[in-house]
């Protein structure tokens, strides 16, 4: 068993649990609960930044896009975008499909949910200032410019889901050799690992720190692999990253939520 930290549905309270991650249970004031018992919410409150083309092989699979106008070159430093509060979701909630899109992008990612003001933080000690980590699916309509903010892609409604918990930091021996795999409809449709992130997470948080504070609460997330799985309506996600936990949520035409037909 691990520590970790749940909320629930219309809580502002956050709740100190120990956690089964293998087999997904949660034991609270002397209780075990499998996770289909309990209603929750995003376990996070603060901003949630994502990183993009932080896997080695995202980056490749741009060939040399990367090498023409605007950028002539790879990015030097963390390229960041926001997931603002709108789009935050939680477990085993439904992920809203809009109306003019026929398949959403399943982003997998490790988030990063950091435990005090950071500002310049060294790689050295940068682990100091992590309260813990989660699942989080960086949900996107796909597209293929890089070149603009992919606001109307990535802002929509119900487009984070995140969760179950945030597992303490130091239940994570090494974040950075973490097996990530995705399930749609039970079948593996994508398998990755944290050791092919261009950045490590103890560099990420330096460098993003060098330039802006990260204040406790916020979760930056490494980045999504290459490759990621297209889902439609009807579709089961379920996201695992190894000792972190498994989020779960299924893909619902919007109308249908806003009819009160979800779940």
């Amino acid at each position: 068993m691990s520590k970790a930290k749940i909320r629930f549905f219309g809580s502002l309270h956050e709740e100190e649990v120990n956690v089964d991650v293998v087999n997904a249970t949660i034991e609270l004031k002397g209780k075990s609960y499998d996770l289909g018992q309990l209603s929750l919410t995003s376990p996070v409150s603060g901003t949630i930044y994502g990183t993009l083309l932080n896997y080695k092989g995202a980056l490749k699979a741009l060939e040399n896009e990367v090498n023409e106008p605007p950028y002539n070159q790879p990015p030097n430093a963390p390229i960041l975008y926001i997931k603002p509060v709108n789009t935050i979701n939680g477990y085993n909630v439904p992920i809203p499909l809009p109306s003019d899109v026929a398949e959403l992008e399943v982003g997998a990612a490790l988030g990063i949910v950091i435990g005090r003001t950071a500002t310049r933080v060294s790689e050295e000690q940068a682990l100091d200032y992590v309260a813990g980590y989660t699942v989080v699916n960086d949900v996107t309509v796909p597209h293929s410019s890089f070149f603009r903010p992919a606001i109307s892609q990535k802002a929509r409604d119900g487009f984070c889901p995140v969760g179950p918990w945030v597992i303490e930091r130091d239940a994570i021996e090494n974040p950075d050799a973490l097996e990530l795999r995705v399930y749609i409809n039970g079948e593996l449709r994508q398998e990755n690992t944290t050791a092919n992130l261009i950045r490590p997470v103890k560099k990420l948080i330096a460098e993003v720190t060098e330039f802006m504070t990260l204040t406790a609460g916020d979760t930056l997330l490494v980045g999504v692999p290459e490759g990621a799985p297209l889902v439609k309506s009807g579709d089961h996600v379920c996201i695992k990253i190894e000792g972190v936990g498994a989020l779960e949520n299924r893909v619902v035409h919007e109308h249908e939520l806003v009819a009160g037909g979800a779940k």
